[in-house]
């Protein structure tokens, strides 16, 4: 019987972008009661991450004249998004946009402002290189009508890698599927062959004796 088998190996690369949201500072207030509570929306491609919710450090907001509004108030979240993708898939990938957040009291949430960052670059280099870091800078954050309103820190780390994955390949072994003889036919066939043996040897004897 000839069985068909398949074994082989082949690598794929991949590349993984590690971003590190520092923290925002100067952005703007959207809700109405309180100390603003802040997220950020990560968009690389079409994969989305969010950050957790963080409220700013500094004065308190002024509900009637806002007084020292946005001065000296940092939101902190230091967390780390990692997006993986294959190399080739990288490519294609430009931009990375963030979204920043307000979780309004009395509402869903707030737009506050938007960072779009090209990363284009740091993906060329990194593939290049194996892997590439960039220290966390500050980005403007952009309003609706285009105009600025406070700065984001963003860090970047990208690793080009590769994997291990299966691919088949063909080759063809032999393999003896014959049923095997019990034990006690085994037996039997032998003490025919024996008794069978013996009777031949002495009637040769016999007539040699005559």
């Amino acid at each position: 019987m000839r069985m068909e088998l398949s074994v082989n190996s082949m690598e794929t690369k991949k590349g993984i972008l590690e971003i590190l949201l520092v923290q925002a500072e100067g952005i703007r207030h959207t809700n109405l009661l309180g100390r603003p509570a802040y997220y950020v929306i990560v968009q690389c491609g079409t994969h989305l991450q969010r950050s957790k919710v963080t409220r700013v450090s500094g004065l308190l907001v002024d509900v009637f004249w806002h007084t020292n509004a946005g001065k000296d108030e940092k939101a902190w979240w230091n967390q780390k998004f990692v997006f993986e993708f294959p190399l080739i898939d990288w490519k294609h990938q430009t931009h990375l946009k963030l979204r920043i957040m307000d979780k309004e009291f009395l509402s869903r949430g707030g737009f506050v402002g938007e960072t779009i960052i090209y990363i284009g670059g740091i993906i060329s280099e990194g593939i290049e290189k194996g892997n590439l870091a960039v220290k966390p800078s500050s980005y403007n954050v952009v309003l609706e009508d285009d105009t600025f309103k406070g700065e984001i820190k963003i860090g970047f780390k990208f690793l080009a890698s590769k994997e291990v994955s299966m691919e088949t390949k063909s080759f063809i072994a032999v393999v003896n599927n014959q049923p095997r003889q019990s034990v006690s036919r085994s037996i039997r066939n032998l003490w025919n062959f024996s008794w069978w043996r013996f009777w031949f040897y002495s009637n040769r004897t016999i007539h040699a004796c005559k």
